[in-house]
């Protein structure tokens, strides 16, 4: 249980500037930073604060301005739209059940998410549909957030929805990167992969997104459905054969078949194709950080876009957090490490528990750590929901094996079966905060205190 927040400063003698500030540092003041930290990086994203300025910026058209989009943010930013657009507008978007707001002209329209069903494949003909028959004079004004990939699920001809929901079961416990998934995933559409701003030709299109993948490729978010795809259905084969994944016979023939290839640079069609980034994990984190030095902490982002095996980052992460307290580096105490991006959970064989990759990656940090004194860490997905749990994710103390052991449980077990949600659960130390709205990825950050 979390203990009041308490910070005490001692100020130097004679001068309102703190020089050599004294902070002590209680489980209650640690947890309280952590997640006005965390919330503060989720603020940064928020399309209300972010869509407005990027709509100022672009020339409202002759004709017509048709708002489509799909992904976890896109019923707020069709509503901040309507609300800061000067002419009027009309079109459709989808996002996932739970993620819907009120709009006044374009029609919201609510999917499966991470896996794609019946709902998605109508969405995405429903979203083809709104900019079919434009002209030069129009606009599309692409709404473009993280899980738009499953939302907008049109299977390429001759395949299937429940052949797509197959690949997608498998590529998600495959331990692939969302890249790696979302060439795979262009390559089965009918609208992913540039597909979406060919069909609005010769409409000016221009995309706004919030982007939730590492590196922020264009090409990458939602699967790029407005912007040239770079990847091949030769990368796509490649990338099943890599984690030996079995594909229904119509999707492998498909796949080796290698018609209708999507979009590539210097297409006709997407001439008039703009793309622009209205958030990103970078964005968020330098917002946690000036959160962290507000807090008399020294702030250190140790990457926007690192990736791998969740249990193992959360291992290495924990190694650095104790060199910050034994040795001062790569930073010296009192010291948050911040860091974003996606690790993966590669599930095998293993029948999973409950949990994601943020529960997934304290657990390893946890363990790691062995009730370290003086450092707690926060992860959590910015969009509320880590992997299709109700938490955005958790904490760690430098109590949580131990109330956890006192509370009948195995740690190593439990991170081991891919169980880690019922461990910060059994403690008490899940992070709630419900659909944000918005999707800059993972937030983690480990907070170092003297000791």
């Amino acid at each position: 249980m979390a203990r009041a927040d308490t910070l005490r400063h001692t100020p130097p003698p004679g001068q309102g500037k703190r020089e050599d500030a004294r902070v002590e540092w209680t489980d209650g003041a640690a947890r309280a930073a952590l997640r006005a930290i965390f919330d503060s990086a989720i603020a940064a994203a928020d399309p209300r604060v972010v869509l407005p300025p990027a709509l100022a910026t672009i020339d409202r058209p002759r004709g017509r301005t048709v708002v489509v989009g799909a992904g976890k943010s896109a019923a707020l930013m069709a509503q901040v739209t309507e609300e800061a657009w000067s002419a009027p507008v009309e079109g459709v978007v989808v996002t996932p059940d739970r993620h819907a707001v009120p709009t006044r002209r374009v029609r919201v329209l609510e999917a499966s998410h991470p896996v794609p069903d019946s709902r998605s494949e109508a969405a995405a003909r429903a979203v083809l549909d709104a900019v079919s028959g434009l002209t030069e004079d129009d606009l599309v004004l692409a709404l473009i957030s993280g899980g738009g990939s499953a939302l907008l699920s049109l299977p390429a001809p001759g395949l299937t929805a429940e052949h797509k929901q197959a690949v997608n079961r498998a590529l998600l416990a495959s331990g692939a990167t969302i890249g790696e998934m979302n060439a795979v995933r262009k390559h089965l559409s009918a609208i992913k992969g540039g597909r979406l701003a060919a069909a609005a030709a010769p409409a000016r299109v221009v995309t706004l997104a919030i982007s939730d993948v590492p590196g922020d490729d264009p090409a990458v978010i939602a699967s790029g459905p407005t912007v040239p795809d770079p990847t091949t259905f030769a990368d796509a084969r490649a990338i099943v054969a890599k984690y030996q994944i079995s594909l229904p016979e119509p999707v492998a023939a498909h796949l080796a078949a290698a018609r209708d290839e999507t979009p590539k640079p210097g297409d006709p069609r997407l001439a008039r194709a703009e793309f622009r980034l209205i958030a990103t994990a970078r964005m968020a984190l330098e917002a946690a950080a000036a959160a962290a030095r507000a807090r008399g902490l020294t702030p250190l982002i140790l990457g926007d876009a690192l990736e791998g095996e969740s249990t193992v980052m959360g291992t290495v992460m924990a190694g650095i957090a104790l060199s910050c307290a034994a040795h001062g580096t790569p930073a010296a105490p009192p010291c948050v490490l911040l860091s974003g991006g996606e690790t993966t959970v590669t599930i095998g064989s293993v029948r999973p528990g409950r949990g994601g990759r943020n529960t997934a990656f304290l657990a390893g940090l946890a363990l790691a750590l062995k009730g370290a004194r003086g450092i707690w860490a926060i992860a959590g997905d910015s969009d509320g929901i880590d992997g299709t749990e109700d938490a955005a994710g958790a904490i760690v103390a430098p109590d949580t094996l131990a109330r956890a052991r006192a509370a009948g449980l195995d740690p190593a077990a439990l991170a081991a079966g891919f169980n880690s949600y019922s461990l910060f659960a059994g403690c008490g130390d899940l992070v709630v905060t419900g659909p944000t709205l918005t999707n800059v990825n993972d937030i983690r950050a480990i907070l170092v205190a003297p000791h």
